[in-house]
């Protein structure tokens, strides 16, 4: 995070980077006072903290149960309501990053997936709770993406790159640049009448429907 924040700043943007526990419902406010510190006004969140968990639903722990949640869905919901409360009369945008899993199930994802499915729920709710508030809220849903959180998921052994390349009809995976446009465009005017909606950006992953 530290890092991204100074390769925005080395290429001439303004970026500040702050670590928080986003589990934590102060996480969110500090993160806020931060953006309206930096900047002095807040504009968009993007909720892009995640952890994954590989392990037949048999054998996940409460433990590991909760925290999955706490950090893929409680986690937005505090950084939501935290950004909500300084974006005033304003306004502002919402993204929330979730996944194919939040519309279909994954084998030996059973946290992730649940997680996941929560998350489209509550950014439905939250675009229309906050509407009124002339704040927007989506999603966005990614396949598989090259990055080191994917690789780490294929190190568990259970798929390879090869299987998901057979498995997209794109026959590849997704760039983290074609998520960030994506993203890019619901934070912007082009996508003013855009709420309560799941942007798939899964190269036909959700199309295919099989393995």
């Amino acid at each position: 995070m530290m890092a991204s924040a100074a390769d925005i700043t080395e290429a001439g943007g303004t970026a500040v980077g702050v670590g928080v526990d986003v589990s934590d419902p102060g996480g969110g406010r500090v993160l806020a006072d931060a953006a309206m510190s930096a900047f002095g006004q807040l504009d968009a969140l993007v909720n892009n903290a995640g952890i994954p968990l590989v392990k037949k639903a048999e054998d996940i722990t409460a433990d590991e149960w909760s925290a999955v949640l706490a950090t893929n869905l409680a986690g937005p919901l505090f950084c939501s309501q935290a950004a909500a409360a300084v974006m005033g009369s304003r306004g502002g945008t919402i993204v929330n990053i979730s996944s194919v899993a939040g519309s279909f199930a994954i084998p030996g994802r059973a946290a992730y997936v649940a997680a996941k499915h929560g998350l489209e729920g509550l950014t439905k709710a939250l675009a229309v709770d906050w509407a009124s508030r002339s704040i927007r809220v989506a999603s966005v849903s990614p396949g598989y993406v090259a990055t080191p959180f994917v690789e780490r998921t294929m190190a568990t052994g259970n798929f390879s790159v090869e299987d998901l390349e057979r498995r997209t009809p794109l026959g590849r995976l997704a760039t983290p640049e074609e998520v960030a446009g994506v993203v890019t465009f619901l934070v912007s005017p082009a996508a003013s009448y855009i709420t309560g909606s799941s942007v798939p950006v899964d190269g036909g992953w959700m199309s295919f429907g099989g393995w």
